[in-house]
């Protein structure tokens, strides 16, 4: 019986000019406009990431956002959450391409209270271009998943821009209950 593991390459993360980790792509998409770039930009932080909390500076060109995901510990069994990674995402559209990178990766540990809760351990963050704070173990888990994720936002990111209709998502109408009125 053989099993195997699959991780993320960790050269898909690079050093920027800043020297900080850096997960950029550039996208040529012939056919597509300017508008329908954006458009479908915005829709698919919108719809497939909606926790991410867009920049209010941001313009229609230049979408900025930031947000956070999970962090996992453990075997394929056995998984805790070990901490979380909060990161910046960046979409700039220019007339038949787009490019997007993420990057400000800032690795929040997590420690277990009186409940058993994983709760954020307070002022324990840590830039992880800062990897004398982490064990070589520690920094190849959090290598891995932040390059694994990086890689699924850029794919959804890829058919979110080439199928995806821009249509806006459809608001539903709030309901409101007159108790004056029965």
């Amino acid at each position: 019986m053989c099993a195997k593991a699959a991780f993320a390459q960790k050269d898909s993360l690079s050093f920027d000019e800043h020297n900080k980790y850096i997960y950029y792509k550039v996208v040529d998409e012939p056919g597509l406009g300017l508008d329908t770039l954006q458009t479908r930009a915005l829709y698919f932080l919108k719809t497939a990431y909606p926790k991410i909390k867009v920049d209010k500076t941001s313009t229609a060109a230049n979408i900025i956002g930031s947000g956070v995901f999970l962090i996992y510990n453990g075997t394929a069994v056995v998984k805790t959450q070990d901490g979380q990674i909060s990161y910046s995402c960046y979409i700039e559209c220019k007339d038949q391409k787009y490019r997007f990178w993420l990057t400000d990766f800032v690795y929040t540990p997590y420690k277990t209270d009186r409940y058993g809760n994983s709760v954020p351990v307070p002022g324990g963050d840590i830039v992880l271009e800062n990897s004398s704070k982490f064990d070589k173990k520690q920094l190849d888990n959090c290598l891995n998943q932040v390059g694994t994720f990086s890689k699924q936002f850029g794919d959804k990111l890829k058919q979110y821009m080439v199928r995806v209709s821009a249509a806006p998502p459809k608001q539903e109408k709030k309901k409101v209950v007159n108790t004056k009125d029965w």
